[in-house]
């Protein structure tokens, strides 16, 4: 919004075409999110707690969780809206790509809302069914999917790259729908599993985030993307605004939700920050360096899967318990560690994939 007022005010003083520069809004963009979440913070949370809005702990967790029981949550719709609000004032509301990634984070907001709420009114601690959660997501990953493939203005936006090779692409074709469905909603649910202790999720998510806005810096930027050697995709620059307001969100709920955390983001939150990833990755086309990046949302994600398939084929567990953070739990290490060892192997993850950029 603020872009299109400060474009049509250079007319009347050309010192606001400060604010047609991408790297100053995407300035403005973080510190927007992080100022508004930091000021609604406190409310949203009086609001949650009057409310009763508190967090459902599962019977069959870690005992210690017991104490998180009644603790506010569906705290994420407070990232949601900090990241709307500043990326829909500081953007190029002309911009598709941004449509899109607006699209699927409040739509997949919109079904962690629906789980929650059910969680926390029914005291359901299963929330919506899973075939219903399953539905809306894949009805919203599919649209999104859908939207880039026909939106497509050349064949590098359905192209896969592969990082550390230089020039080396596989065109999709239409089979572009299928990955980049796979990915959004992959993503979201990987994030919604990591999403088990304080503070665990959400700084993966701004780091992950962050650097992602880097990739639509220089993807959208014909002159970079040519001396990098990674695909240009011209509008996607535009993102580096979304992603940088992620990261302001995210710190911004960090403030509130680190241990002992005072609200939870909720699936919410969870799915929304998956979606939302997953999303950018696709339009800058780096979905494989997001595999990289989200090493402990990947790593969360098989620990599950492989806890559950070795249980049925031989009735034993390969973990203590799993999302994997659960195994550390009880296997005795305290929670800010089990934490903050998370953080640094995501910072360590996020450097590996930024250097993609350079290392072709």
């Amino acid at each position: 919004m603020m872009y299109h007022l400060t474009d049509a005010l250079t007319q009347i003083y050309s010192g606001f075409n400060l604010f047609q520069y991408l790297t100053v809004r995407a300035i403005l963009g973080v510190l927007t999110a992080l100022m508004v979440a930091l000021l609604a913070g406190p409310y949203v949370i009086r609001r949650l707690s009057r409310a009763q809005i508190g967090q459902v702990v599962r019977d069959d967790g870690p005992q210690t969780h017991l104490v998180k029981a009644g603790t506010p949550t569906m705290g994420g719709a407070l990232i949601i809206g900090s990241i709307v609000f500043a990326t829909l004032l500081w953007s190029d509301l002309t911009n598709r790509f941004v449509w899109i990634a607006v699209f699927v984070t409040v739509a997949f907001g919109a079904v962690g809302f629906v789980d929650d709420y059910r969680k926390v009114a029914l005291g359901n601690t299963k929330g919506l069914s899973a075939k219903a959660k399953y539905f809306w997501l894949s009805f919203t990953g599919f649209a999104a999917a859908l939207a880039l493939y026909f939106t497509a203005a050349s064949p590098t936006e359905t192209t896969l790259f592969f990082p550390f090779l230089k020039d080396v692409g596989l065109p999709l074709g239409a089979f572009f729908v299928l990955w980049a469905y796979l990915v959004i909603v992959g993503t979201s649910n990987a994030v919604n599993l990591t999403d088990g202790l304080d503070g665990l999720a959400i700084m993966p998510c701004v780091l992950v985030g962050s650097a992602l806005g880097v990739f639509a810096y220089a993807t959208g930027n014909v002159i970079y993307s040519d001396y990098l050697g990674i695909p240009y995709v011209e509008g996607v620059g535009e993102l580096v605004i979304f992603c940088t307001a992620i990261g302001g969100a995210g710190l911004g709920f960090l403030w509130f939700n680190t241990y002992p955390a005072q609200v939870f983001m909720g699936d919410v939150g969870a799915l929304a920050l998956g979606g939302a990833l997953g999303a950018v990755a696709v339009m800058v086309r780096q979905e494989l360096v997001l595999v990289i990046m989200g090493g402990v949302f990947v790593a969360e994600t098989v620990s599950v899967i492989l806890q559950v398939g070795s249980f049925k084929l031989t009735g034993r567990r390969i973990f203590r318990m799993a999302p994997l953070h659960h195994h550390f739990e009880l296997k005795g290490w305290a929670e800010p560690k089990i934490i903050v060892r998370f953080w640094i192997i995501t910072l360590v993850l996020v450097l590996i994939g930024l250097s993609t950029l350079k290392v072709r």
